[in-house]
């Protein structure tokens, strides 16, 4: 599959530190979030991928796919995202140790 992608298009990625010890009730946690989350980024335009992820090692991914920096930026002001599903994480011990990062991609397959 040959994925085309506008000139401007970039990766967001944010991370989620947690106590290993506690990854059923991320995991948990990551899947329910979804329910709400899936429809409310649905909504925004310019999404071309969205994925959601949490390791045994203690840590949870947020990766997304957009057209541009200007779409991926919505994702700042989405209350599901930045109020409900942010306090659902630290309800389970998550810790927000990176800055959310849009990388320009440089190239794809």
């Amino acid at each position: 599959m040959t994925l085309v992608l506008p000139p401007n298009s970039v990766i967001r990625v944010s991370r989620v530190d947690f106590d290993p010890a506690r990854f059923a009730e991320v995991e948990r946690m990551t899947r329910h979030t979804g329910t709400y989350l899936i429809p409310a980024i649905n909504r925004l335009p310019g999404l071309a991928a969205y994925f959601a992820g949490t390791s045994p090692t203690g840590s949870m991914v947020h990766v997304s796919l957009w057209d541009s920096d200007a779409h991926a930026q919505q994702m700042g002001s989405l209350k599901e995202m930045m109020v409900d599903a942010r306090q659902e994480a630290e309800a389970v011990g998550g810790r927000f140790t990176t800055p959310i990062v849009d990388y320009p991609i440089a190239w794809h397959i």
